[in-house]
């Protein structure tokens, strides 16, 4: 059974599966910004069968995430090499792990993230560079962007308005109102 293409789709996440929602794609992306160049060293590393790697690397070099270079021409030999564009993969990565680590490692976390200077575990947080704040506030809300069409802009017509609450007054400035938690 064929599967679906997300290619026309003009939702960024689907645009983005195309490109590497199957898993292969994603671990050997991981291996490839982990330093892993070479065929062989995929396969060690993933346990992946031969054929099943070369349409994996092939898609991704389509896909403009890795870049095929010849290392040997007798015989012909290639390695893997990650593109700016594979490169700006990893904070995606970094999120799965993360996210991985905090939902499904009941026995903790087998790979964490550290500042290679420190030594420290880190846990990244996905930030607003205009205020520093964690996207993830309430404050944030998905919506439809200049090159949307009719459907994304009538699915994310009212999730501003509806999530962001209401506007109050604290200390002369505007705010949104936070939602009240239990504790």
């Amino acid at each position: 059974m064929r599967r679906k293409s997300f290619g026309k789709m003009t939702c960024p996440i689907a645009r983005s599966l195309e490109r590497v929602g199957e898993w292969w794609s994603m671990l050997i992306m991981r291996d490839a910004l982990h330093g892993m160049r070479r065929f062989d060293e995929f396969r060690t590393s993933l346990g992946i069968a031969p054929n099943m790697l070369t349409r994996r690397l092939n898609a991704l070099v389509k896909a403009g995430l890795l870049e095929r270079r010849r290392y040997s021409a007798h015989p012909p030999r290639f390695e893997y090499v990650p593109t700016a564009r594979g490169r700006d993969f990893r904070s995606v990565l970094v999120a799965l792990l993360v996210w991985g680590n905090r939902h499904f490692a009941p026995e903790g976390p087998s790979v964490i993230l550290v500042n290679r200077k420190t030594g420290a575990a880190v846990d990244p947080v996905l930030a607003d560079p205009a205020t520093g704040r964690p996207v993830d506030e309430p404050d944030y809300a998905l919506a439809a962007g200049p090159a949307a069409g009719r459907r994304i802009r009538q699915r994310y017509a009212t999730n501003v308005a509806r999530r962001a609450g209401p506007i109050v007054r604290v200390s002369g400035k505007r705010n949104r109102a936070r939602p009240r938690t239990k504790h």
